[in-house]
């Protein structure tokens, strides 16, 4: 255990041995364990998008193990899916890397903006998961329901000492779709992640875009300009640092472009990645290249 990491743990005041020892199972793996930093693998699109278009251009990640085998390869501090990708490698990759079981799902059909709850902290425990993974969408007409669900799921994770990661995506409602990536959205949709009790935040990288109308005074005179800066903005609103806040890599997108996401989450004090499609939908080959850089931009290499 590291100085850095007890400090992360010293901010959960509330939780037991257990959630903490998850988290730090988390905090200590890979590369980048005892850093405070962590890069987490995350395959859900499957559920979100369908399997051709998330696997198709690299036909290896069809097999659940193929992610098992990236994470622990790439030295990744965690590994999230839903259930059954997690039961198709549990006994297989078993200690091997700390695993998130992504709790709620939804698919490209639905017309409403909801997840459905797909499964439970039963499973988790069954499979010896460090964390469940749940997603809601601040905006949502839906969203009152999503964080009645998170409630009550969360309060079962925690009293059987398993951590808890909340995707806040901010859609629906009012929001336009510039406003989703607001940075105010932003902020207040990871400030409404720990406030529903998180350990771990998961939201997307903010614009300088301003979206709410009542909002605007309070970011007057404040400078945005910087992906950096808007990340810190971010980190604040998570209890001031007090929660552990990690950004998604979105879309795919240019390997120089994702090399510079981390960059500026470092620099604005984020405590890391969580990315997907940016690494699995390349050859093997090019994803641990990629996840080696990012991991060295962490570690203050690059």
């Amino acid at each position: 255990m590291t100085a850095a990491v007890r400090a992360i743990l010293a901010n959960y005041e509330s939780d037991n041995p257990g959630v903490k020892a998850n988290l730090a199972r988390m905090l200590m793996q890979g590369r980048l364990g005892g850093t405070g930093k962590m890069v987490i693998l995350p395959v859900d699109q499957g559920f979100e998008h369908g399997p051709a278009r998330s696997f198709a251009p690299n036909p290896a990640a069809y097999d659940p193990h193929y992610h098992f085998q990236l994470a622990i390869d790439a030295g990744l501090s965690a590994y999230a899916a839903p259930l059954g990708m997690i039961e198709a490698g549990a006994d297989t990759f078993a200690g091997q890397i700390p695993t998130i079981l992504k709790v709620n799902s939804s698919n490209s059909w639905a017309t409403n903006i909801n997840q459905a709850v797909t499964g439970t902290v039963d499973d988790a425990l069954r499979l010896g998961c460090a964390a469940i993974g749940f997603t809601i969408y601040p905006g949502a007409e839906d969203v009152f329901d999503m964080l009645e669900e998170i409630r009550e799921l969360s309060s079962e994770a925690k009293a059987v000492g398993i951590a808890t990661v909340i995707w806040s995506y901010p859609r629906g409602g009012k929001l336009s779709k510039d406003g989703e990536l607001g940075l105010d959205v932003g902020a207040y949709a990871a400030h409404i992640a720990a406030l529903c009790g998180a350990h771990i935040i998961k939201v997307k990288l903010p614009t300088d875009h301003i979206e709410q109308k009542d909002a605007k005074k309070s970011y007057e005179g404040g400078d945005w300009s910087t992906q950096a800066k808007r990340v810190a903005h971010v980190r604040q609103a998570c209890f001031n640092g007090r929660r552990i806040v990690v950004f998604s890599g979105g879309a795919t997108k240019g390997v120089d472009a994702v090399y510079q996401d981390a960059r500026d989450i470092r620099d604005g004090g984020g405590n890391g990645s969580i990315i997907g499609r940016n690494t699995f939908q390349r050859p093997r080959d090019e994803a641990i290249a990629m996840l080696d850089k990012i991991i060295r931009i962490y570690l203050g290499q690059e």
